[in-house]
């Protein structure tokens, strides 16, 4: 099989317990990746490569020591405020004890698998804990929730046994409280999502703040409480207020990416077809 990443060649240095490693890269050109469907998650597919076999480009992203299990995105990796240093130097076998019982056999210095990935953004989860408020650490927790989930996902249809949709699930109620959290962050000055770089929420397009509102009330419809009748309704009003936002925010609907504006449209449609049944539908 051709290989579809590679290691550094310039080492990286942990800021957090000072060891020395090579961040594995995802290689790019000779058609590896061939573009399929846009999922309503804003989640972009690919087809098997018959050169490369299956390639998931969302195994990379998060920079990951081998040795603490640190893990960020690189922009932030080397970043890490001095302060947070002891307590997150003092947490690594906390990050390994909660991911070991599940995966056992992690190794982040050989060539990742889908479990690398998940663990990695499971890893960037715990630790953007300690990062500042302007580096925008809680939309980070939510995409990282999200592409977790994804992958647990993608490990549920390679091992259809093992429960891993169950993790998925875990995983899409955390990038919920995440999403639901930046917005209100975003809103009230807390947090601007105009500092975490790259939204997303794949890699091939960012869908900038209007994708955040999306899966924000995406996220709020799917994996908000369902059993509570007054706190379902509550969600889906919260639901429905923030996928509102997209059509009116002052910059011209035609402007913004068609993907965003028909998956709002059928959101919308799905939300108000669900306040029927608590008689709350309305344009």
């Amino acid at each position: 099989m051709n290989k579809t990443s590679f290691f550094s060649k310039k080492p990286i240095s942990c800021p957090v317990c000072g060891s020395s490693f090579h961040r594995e890269e995802m290689l790019t050109g000779s058609g590896r990746l061939i573009a399929g469907n846009l999922t309503e998650e804003l989640r972009r597919l690919y087809e098997v490569n018959k050169k490369f076999g299956e390639v998931n480009p969302l195994v990379y992203p998060i920079t990951v020591c081998p040795s603490c299990f640190f893990a960020a995105y690189p922009a932030d990796f080397s970043d890490v405020p001095l302060e947070s240093v002891p307590e997150l130097k003092k947490n690594s076998e906390k990050r390994v004890a909660v991911i070991r019982p599940i995966f056992p056999e992690l190794e982040f210095r050989e060539p990742r698998g889908l479990k690398e990935g998940v663990a990695a953004y499971y890893f960037a989860l715990m630790c953007y804990d300690y990062f500042p408020k302007f580096t925008a650490p809680t939309i980070k927790q939510g995409l990282s929730s999200l592409r977790a989930a994804w992958l647990c996902n993608d490990l549920h249809t390679a091992m259809p046994n093992e429960n891993y949709d169950y993790m998925a699930r875990l995983f899409y109620r955390k990038a919920r409280f995440f999403y639901t959290l930046a917005v209100e962050y975003e809103s009230d000055g807390t947090e601007s999502l105009g500092n975490a770089g790259n939204l997303g929420p794949d890699l091939d397009k960012n869908y900038g703040y209007d994708g955040v509102l999306y899966l924000a009330s995406y996220l709020e419809y799917m994996y908000g409480p369902q059993e509570d009748p007054e706190k379902r309704e509550k969600s889906l009003h919260l639901a429905k207020r923030i996928v509102a936002r997209i059509f009116g925010m002052g910059k011209a609907t035609k402007s913004k990416p068609e993907a965003i504006l028909n998956c709002s449209r059928d959101l919308f449609d799905s939300i108000n077809e669900a306040l029927k049944e608590f008689g709350g539908a309305d344009a």
